[in-house]
């Protein structure tokens, strides 16, 4: 408890030491609890008192206006209330900065604390789970340990967790639990990262902002729901050109290099400005035209939050809260990035949530958003979504859908399965042939290296080992 908290419990506790005898004089006294006592929002436990929240109380003059801590000639208070058993576990470890994870500096140990509070790293917002959650019960088949082959050599599923530094892994089939396993230090109340998983959440929301009414169809214009963009090299581009990460927009996505476009973005983000990453986004060229050629790029979906903003008029955490999360079941509170304070979410990143509501997320997906009998989605938007396109000019697209991978080999190509994947090992892999959805937690060094396992033969062995 720190020290403001804990003065005023000993204020409370004296009261009613000195309530039972005579008062020969009373007044009002307000005990304020200052901002600059107080950690900052990222670190304040759920049961501290907000900056500038008032506690006031009916204090006798001998002595009580001018307490200085618990100290007392009489008896001591007795022991402070311990904290809500549901506080975060792992508020309190050490973390590392933005910079030093975009830049691969991160030591092995200071990554996993990181990347399970990125909260601390910006402003968040909340979004709200639901009062009942969906039930994810145990399978009555359990996953074998399970032996294949990749890249001409033998693993199993240890080799798979070791080597490509698992933090937490979860597979899901018709719905149940199959396989669940935490490491370096998660729990089932962890919330980890999403990195560009948060792409495919933005890309959904879009979805149901459609079926909702509140954007036409993908064939809008980008300018319609962001009027500031007019002008800018987005004039002319799409709903689906930047779903498809086809603007024609210039952009540099290399995490590492200090002079990228996504190093600038971040950047901004870093700087807190209201505005900044718009502006920043205004002012890049064009490449090419509109929906010509393919560019993975961080940017688009900054672009794709931006206008989902502009359609519904409300923050994008309410809406995932209000649409899905509170909705389809998930347990636990969630949190996303803020380009600002009180600003708009980063639509590419800085989603952190537990591993059980990433595999809800997951089946609300597979079993193409219906919620109650209803999709909130529009008719085939999952399809649509999880499966490769072609470009204005003809040419193939055939891994990228609206923001979701698409498995292109292996027995997922047959199943046409699909994925939304996130730098240092974060996936949501989802196969609704087989009814299946595998999320992995990653806690690799480095922005730029895939895991030492291919994640695909570790999928489709997974896949054939429950059917």
């Amino acid at each position: 408890m720190h020290e403001p908290q804990w003065r005023a419990y000993c204020l409370r506790w004296r009261l009613r030491r000195t309530a039972s005898g005579p008062l020969a004089t009373i007044r009002r006294t307000k005990v304020t609890i200052h901002a600059a006592s107080v950690p900052p929002s990222s670190s304040r436990p759920s049961w501290m008192p907000r900056p500038g929240r008032s506690l006031v109380y009916s204090l006798a003059l001998a002595g009580l206006i001018g307490l200085a801590g618990c100290g007392s000639d009489d008896d001591p208070p007795p022991a402070p209330p311990e904290p809500p058993a549901n506080t975060y576990p792992h508020a309190k470890e050490p973390i590392g900065t933005v910079r030093q994870m975009y830049d691969g500096t991160l030591t092995p140990d200071l990554a996993v604390n990181t990347f399970r509070n990125i909260d601390r790293l910006f402003p968040t917002r909340s979004i709200a789970p639901a009062a009942t959650p969906r039930p994810l019960p145990k399978a009555a088949k359990q996953l074998p340990a399970i032996k294949f082959t990749a890249g001409g050599k033998n693993y199993d599923i240890y080799d798979y967790l070791a080597l490509n530094r698992v933090s937490g892994l979860l597979v899901l089939k018709n719905g149940e639990i199959a396989y669940e396993t935490y490491q370096y230090g998660n729990t089932e109340k962890t919330r980890w990262m999403s990195m560009s998983v948060a792409k495919s959440i933005t890309s959904t929301l879009i979805g149901v902002a459609i079926q909702d009414g509140l954007i036409g169809s993908v064939h809008d214009q980008v300018v319609k729901y962001v009027p500031k963009l007019a002008g800018s090299a987005y004039d002319g581009a799409t709903v689906r050109d930047v779903l498809m990460m086809s603007s024609g927009v210039k952009w540099d996505e290399t995490y590492t290099n200090p002079a990228s476009d996504r190093r600038a973005l971040l950047e901004a983000q870093i700087g807190q400005k209201p505005g900044t990453a718009l502006e920043l986004m205004s002012k890049l060229p064009r490449a090419a035209a509109p929906g010509s050629t393919f560019n993975y790029s961080t940017g688009e979906t900054q672009i794709a939050g931006e206008l989902l903003h502009g359609a519904i008029k409300k923050p994008l955490a309410h809406y995932l809260s209000e649409k899905i999360w509170s909705k389809f079941g998930m347990e636990a509170e969630a949190n996303w990035w803020l380009d600002s304070p009180d600003g708009i979410e980063i639509g590419g990143s800085g989603l952190s949530a537990t591993l059980r509501d990433w595999g809800r997320f997951g089946l609300f997906f597979m079993n193409d958003g219906v919620i109650d009998g209803k999709s909130i989605l529009p008719n085939n938007w999952v399809a649509d979504a999880g499966s490769g396109k072609s470009l204005s000019g003809g040419d193939p697209l055939p891994y990228y859908g609206y923001m979701w991978w698409v498995n292109t080999d292996g027995q997922s190509a047959i199943d046409k399965a699909f994925y939304a994947t996130g730098i240092f090992g974060q996936n949501i892999y989802i196969n609704q042939k087989e009814k299946v959805v595998i999320v992995t937690w990653g806690a690799q060094s480095k922005p730029t290296g895939a895991g030492v396992v291919n994640n695909t033969a570790f999928f489709d062995a997974v896949v054939k080992a429950l059917q």
